[in-house]
């Protein structure tokens, strides 16, 4: 039987069904990482399964910090690889809110890279 790794991304989506653009990164670079994740996991019989959460705009304005924000087994992102969490200022979607970053190893991030999500799922992957 395998085990499940959940992996949950949420994102601001407007009510014309747009994102900012460093979130339609980040869920572009979350697929390749899923699909990566499947593939070296497999043989442990575990299966990362990806679920994407939606923010409408409200949410947005009320907790900016919320959008693309990603959890990997129980543990946000960011508390799998040591990271902080900032905010910088984003696009037209996002109006005049300043959108979720990533640091780590003082590298700031606005999208997500494939090899970060990977890095935190396989740590994710150990504690299964």
């Amino acid at each position: 039987m395998k085990k499940i790794l959940p992996i949950v991304w949420q994102r601001l989506v407007t009510a014309d069904g747009e994102t900012c653009e460093r979130c339609g990164n980040t869920y572009m670079e979350m697929l390749r990482a899923v699909e990566k994740l499947r593939e070296q996991l497999a043989p442990l019989g575990i299966e990362p399964v990806l679920r994407t959460q939606s923010l409408t705009e409200h949410e947005f304005k009320v907790q900016p910090q919320e959008s693309n924000r990603i959890w990997i087994g129980d543990k946000p992102l960011e508390e799998w690889l040591d990271a902080s969490v900032g905010q910088s200022q984003c696009c037209a979607a996002c109006g005049d809110e300043n959108c979720r970053t990533l640091e780590v190893d003082n590298t700031v991030y606005e999208s997500i890279p494939e090899a970060l999500i990977i890095q935190a799922g396989l740590k994710a992957a150990q504690q299964q």
